[in-house]
């Protein structure tokens, strides 16, 4: 079983999501924007990834610049800040097995399977 953080209204979102369902994938999807994840959740999809939390964030985003974070800001900062705006969380991203991917490009995802 695959747990998707998933959000609807992103092109790449849905794209990942098809991927992993073409494949045969049994997904669970997790609309992380309406159950966001906990601070702990998302450290330990960020050991997962074995990436420093930056590069789970969407740095794009504007409420990004008016949090006041930036690329120099700790880890435990950033992973705050998705906790309690999870628009921030880039995705998608995909959970399984002791095994995470960040659906940038969505054929990233694949990786879990």
């Amino acid at each position: 079983m695959i747990e998707y953080w998933h959000n609807p209204r992103c092109s790449k979102s849905r794209m990942g999501l098809a991927l992993l369902e073409e494949r045969g994938a049994q997904v669970q999807v997790r609309k992380y924007l309406e159950d966001a994840p906990s601070v702990d959740a998302l450290r330990q999809v960020q050991a997962l990834l074995g990436v420093p939390a930056i590069q789970m964030m969407r740095t794009g985003e504007k409420l990004f610049k008016e949090l006041g974070l930036s690329k120099d800001a700790p880890d435990a900062d950033l992973i705050q800040a998705m906790a309690d705006h999870p628009i921030l969380i880039e995705r998608p991203l995909a959970i399984a097995e002791g095994k995470a991917a960040l659906g940038r490009p969505p054929e990233n995802l694949l990786d879990l399977l």
